[in-house]
């Protein structure tokens, strides 16, 4: 009887593959890539999708259950609180079951989430539609950790290039899903819904769509690819995770680079969602209709995506620091636009829109930085820890949104958002000018 190769996916981590028979079954490397980019490209506009009839709604709703215009902010905050607790564990699992299980499963919670929403908003409970909030941010983790996945079988010249085409590819979805807010009403009367509620339906389904393309097309696994083909690469790997993240972060803390990276994600995360989370209210109090809220969120979302394939061409061409800087120079014009704008809508839309360049271009270089800085022994513990750092900032800034909101108005959170661009710049420059 003729011995069937074992795959690469049923193969132990971290084993090198035996001359002959193993070395015969691994698949090409440049074509495994190739798939894998596309299969992650056609996953995230689903999850964009779901990612953006959120962030759209989220905050409405809550502030419809709640009556309270501080309390609005939290449904972003419990989004990005919950991609935060879930980040770490996700990242374990795609660490010891590839980046199927771990992308699929963060995919597949967030559309739970989704349903408890839907289940909540109609009676009103309040503690059970933040329980569910918290879940659908594992779709916000997933989406994260996809475009490290598209860098596990890149090659060194090409990871920009790969990370920012899967970070491109949310903008279809992006876009898309804030603009469901309003067929998301009509939907909602038809289930005897709240009208904020409608767009949770939309969310859901996006969010299944993406795992089932992620569980029966991301074949072979990159991350068990990349581990049979670089076994050099993977000591330690029998570790316990978060061991093994403590030390990823002193590994951090010791490359410059790599904290630079670290603190330019992080930061530029929290401006981002600060700012954001707020928006939606802001326009509604100003007498927008949920369609414009969608349209302003919509643009948003296109900054943020759209023009990765340009940021990451300009990373590879100009480094990593420039294209960080640059984005802070963008930060601080879009809270400049948006925090004087008052009742004119063009210029918060105008601001939101920057606002989305800015996270663009620090998001796609720094994350390009922070992964190409650490050894590939800790890469996955240090992907898990910054995403993890992202999400717990993000959530502070979210919360704390409201509250800014509340006593010195939208203008004053865009001016304490921008101050957080002064230490990310301070950082940037200091590795710039050592590394010359």
């Amino acid at each position: 009887m003729t011995a069937v190769p074992e795959s690469p996916e049923s193969a132990p981590s971290g084993l090198s593959p035996q001359p002959g028979r193993d070395a015969a079954a691994l698949p090409d490397r440049a074509a495994v890539q190739r798939r894998t980019v596309n299969v992650l490209m056609a996953a995230q506009i689903f999850i964009g999708v779901g990612m953006g009839a959120v962030i759209s709604a989220g905050s409405l709703l809550v502030e419809r259950l709640t009556g309270s215009q501080a309390a609005a902010g939290f449904a972003t905050t419990l989004v990005t609180l919950g991609a935060a607790a879930l980040s770490v564990p996700l990242a374990a699992l795609s660490r010891s079951r590839g980046r199927r299980a771990g992308l699929g499963t963060g995919v597949l919670i967030a559309a739970a989430g989704s349903l408890v929403v839907l289940v909540a908003a109609p009676l009103g409970w309040v503690p059970l539609a933040f329980l569910g909030l918290l879940l659908v941010g594992a779709g916000t983790a997933a989406n994260l950790q996809s475009r490290f996945a598209a860098t596990d079988l890149a090659e060194a010249g090409g990871r920009a290039r790969a990370l920012s085409l899967v970070v491109w590819s949310v903008t279809v979805g992006a876009v898309l899903g804030p603009n469901l807010t309003g067929p998301g009403a009509g939907v909602a009367r038809a289930l005897q819904l709240p009208g904020e509620a409608g767009a949770f339906v939309f969310s859901g389904v996006a969010y299944l769509l993406g795992w089932a393309l992620i569980h029966t097309r991301l074949r072979p696994d990159p991350m068990l690819l990349a581990a049979r083909l670089n076994p050099g690469e993977t000591t330690g790997r029998g570790a316990r995770f978060l061991t093994r993240m403590s030390g990823a972060l002193r590994h951090v803390a010791a490359s410059p680079s790599a904290l630079t990276g670290l603190i330019a994600l992080v930061l530029g995360h929290a401006v981002m969602v600060s700012v954001m989370t707020m928006t939606p209210v802001h326009l509604a109090h100003h007498g927008a209709s949920l369609s414009v809220v969608g349209f302003t969120i919509s643009l948003h979302i296109a900054g943020m995506y759209a023009f990765s394939p340009l940021v990451g061409r300009a990373a590879d061409r100009f480094g990593r620091v420039p294209v960080i800087l640059a984005g802070q120079v963008v930060y601080v014009a879009a809270t400049l636009l948006a925090g004087t704008a008052g009742d004119r809508r063009w210029a918060v839309t105008a601001g939101l829109f920057l606002l989305g360049v800015g996270w663009s271009c620090a998001t796609v270089a720094a994350s390009t930085l922070l992964s190409e800085s650490v050894d590939a022994a800790h890469r996955a513990e240090v992907q898990g820890a910054s995403d993890m750092l992202m999400g717990l900032v993000g959530a502070a800034g979210g919360a704390l949104s409201g509250a800014f909101v509340a006593v010195s108005g939208y203008g004053g959170l865009n001016a304490a958002a921008a101050v957080l661009v002064l230490p990310v710049s301070g950082c940037a420059l200091y590795f710039g000018l050592r590394k010359r």
